[in-house]
Formats: C-alpha cells, structure tokens, sequence
C-alpha cells in the first residue's frame, strides 16, 4: 500500500534526463533523438530551471504565476533522489543517476572515510571543509561526456547563465563542463544574460538557474505567503525572457524537484536505536542513504522505529525497482547505501547535531512522491 503512495521515474519517456537529449535533437545535433516529443523548430533554446518549483505547486498558484500557468500543461519526473545536485546532473548529462553516479546530497565513496557533499563538493566530518575538486576531480566522479560537450562537438553554442559561486565548482564542472560561462549578479542580470547568449551564434544552448524560491521554501515553507511571492519574482523573470526572445526561438521552464513540509521529524542524533550497526549516514531526511555493518539488522531495527511513514529497502531492491535508472553502473552503486530509506508522508529523518541548519529546515525534498518528483516542463515559442 504504500508503494502506491510513490512514482516510479519515467526514465527514458518524460524525464529530466530526457530533456536536453530532445532539445539537442531539435536543434539538429546528430545521434540524439526527441524523446519528450518537443517537436521545436528553432535554432536556439533557453531552459530556466526554477530550483524548488514543483508541477503539482504551480499548476495550484495561477493567480502568482499567470505566465507561466498559461503555457500548455505538461510535467516530467527529475528523477531519484529528488535533489538539487543529483538533478542538476541529470539535467546536464542526459543521464539518470544510476549512470552519471551522483546518487545523493551526501554519499559513500570508495576508499574515503568521510562522506562527501556533492553539493558542495566537499567531504565532510570532523576534517578540514576543503574544496575537493583536486583529490577528487569532478570528471572522475562522473566521467561521462555532458550535453554542453556534446553540443559544442554539434557547432550549437553553449552557454550556462547562473550565480558566480556556480562558475567552475566541482558540481558545475562534473555536470556542465564543455561549455562557457556567463555570471548572474542579479535578476536583471539573468535575464540580460540570458538574451545576449540566445543571440551570440546561429545556434545556441543556454541553461539558466535560479534558486530564490527553494531558499524560501525551505525556510519558510512551501505552502507559505512568502512562497507565493518569490514565485510571482519567477514568474515575471520568465515573462520578461519570454518577450525577449529572438526569433526561432523557445523558452523551457522545469525545475530539479517539488517540496513538501516537513512535520513528522525523527532524530537519528538522538535516538537510542536508529545508530546501532549504522557506520555513516548520507542523503538528506527524506531520503536517507544507510551505510551499515549488518543491513539486516538496521533493517529491522529501523523499520520498527518510522513506521508506515517511511519505506526502507536493500541497494539492491532500491536498483531492481529502478530508482536510480534502468541501467546502475559499478561505480554508481558503490555510492548507494547499503539501505536506502526513503519518507512516504509528511516526516523525515534528520540528524539535530551533525545538520543542524537542515534539521530546522521546513521544506524538504527527495523522496518519490509526485510532490517531489514531478517537476513542470512549461514551453513558449517566440
């Protein structure tokens, strides 16, 4: 029962991995095929990513959002887990996560005893916070080719409009390395930026991000006034894009995840039970990867301690069910806890001492309910 309560990815048919693939093929690049079935005769293409901005909450605020709730309807999955590193990689690969090996907010990797933050690109613990782009460089945690290369080998010119700490960050160079950079030192800026890329080649990728809603929605929360505000900000940065466009041109509006709010909290620091037999916990409350000395008795013990709320599997039934994707690479699977726990409702397992910032969070996300995992795929043409 509640199995139903979660959506299965629909990797390879209306996904975020499937996105920039079919745009790529719209605009002529060889080898890639229109899967969502964009059918977009242009020559260059825009896509804003609004972080935090769910299918299911849009669709629900037309009066914040009259731009973009009058574009046709449509929603893809950003896939598992429903984070923003995690779907960034997606978006930027083409890849699920099974293959492209950013499976969480914070993962095991082989041969180090600290986890890392593939956020921030960093291991974390009691060690120095250091920028890990040297020991552990971006194109060896994920090795595969990104659409940016593969647009540039295609003569489409690609350019990442976004805000300067994005601009060569490991998380940025595993996801969107190949091509250029333009900095975003406002709202204003953005759009500007965005304009004056569409029109510096005949033909032109530019991907756009923008994070103000989801820092509201996790500090606020999702369903909250502040929310509706910051979206009527996006809404309007879309119009303004829109307006602008040049001609053969699209706009596409998508997100990395929704967010729900956070009511149930359970607090792995502190209870007596949840940390026996667990050697290190990753992910994020919603969606927790388990690395164990003895799974089956973790297991047991933590299904005993959520309850129905939660649903807690092996690596190996999370892979079989295809959450990560239809294809799990070695590497990829080595990053995968030896449970992953996943929250079904309203709850979350957080850590008060070791994330204190995100333990007071509102919002969260990750998890595979179509709150979360259904992100809007809005489209104008100029």
């Amino acid at each position: 029962m509640i199995d139903d309560l979660l959506l299965a990815p629909r990797y390879g048919t209306a996904s975020l991995a499937d996105l920039l693939p079919s745009v790529l093929s719209c605009l002529g690049a060889p080898g890639d095929t229109d899967r969502l079935g964009l059918a977009l005769d242009v020559d260059r293409v825009c896509v804003l990513l609004v972080d935090g901005l769910g299918a299911q909450a849009l669709a629900a605020e037309s009066a914040a959002a009259p731009f973009l709730t009058s574009l046709p309807e449509a929603s893809i999955d950003a896939g598992f887990p429903s984070t923003t590193a995690t779907s960034l990689t997606t978006l930027g690969t083409g890849l699920p996560s099974g293959e492209h090996g950013i499976v969480g907010y914070c993962m095991r990797l082989p041969g180090e005893e600290r986890l890392f933050n593939s956020l921030r690109w960093q291991l974390m613990g009691d060690g120095p916070k250091v920028d890990a782009r040297t020991t552990l460089p971006p194109d060896r945690i994920q090795p595969h080719r990104t659409i940016f290369e593969r647009a540039t080998d295609a003569g489409i010119a690609a350019v990442q409009v976004a805000p300067s700490y994005q601009d060569g960050s490991g998380l940025t160079l595993a996801g969107w390395r190949g091509g250029g950079f333009r900095t975003a030192y406002s709202v204003g800026d953005l759009v500007d930026g965005v304009l004056t890329a569409l029109t510096s080649a005949p033909k032109t990728l530019v991907y756009t991000y923008h994070s103000e809603l989801d820092t509201t929605g996790h500090a606020r929360g999702p369903a909250s006034r502040a929310w509706r505000f910051e979206l009527a900000n996006v809404d309007r940065i879309a119009a303004e894009i829109a307006a602008r466009l040049p001609a053969r041109s699209a706009l596409i509006v998508t997100a990395d995840h929704g967010m729900v709010e956070l009511v149930e909290r359970i607090d792995f620091d502190t209870h007596p039970h949840l940390s026996d037999n667990v050697a290190a916990l990753g992910g994020e409350p919603r969606a927790r990867h388990v690395y164990t000395d003895d799974s089956t008795s973790v297991a047991d013990t933590w299904r005993g301690v959520l309850g129905d709320g939660f649903l807690v599997r092996t690596r190996a039934e999370a892979i079989e069910a295809g959450w990560f994707g239809p294809a799990v690479t070695r590497d990829a699977a080595a990053r995968i806890g030896d449970l992953v726990v996943i929250a079904t409702g309203n709850g979350g397992v957080i850590r008060s001492g070791a994330e204190p910032l995100q333990s007071l969070m509102i919002g969260h996300h990750g998890s595979l309910t179509p709150t979360e995992l259904r992100v809007p795929l809005r489209i104008h043409r100029a």
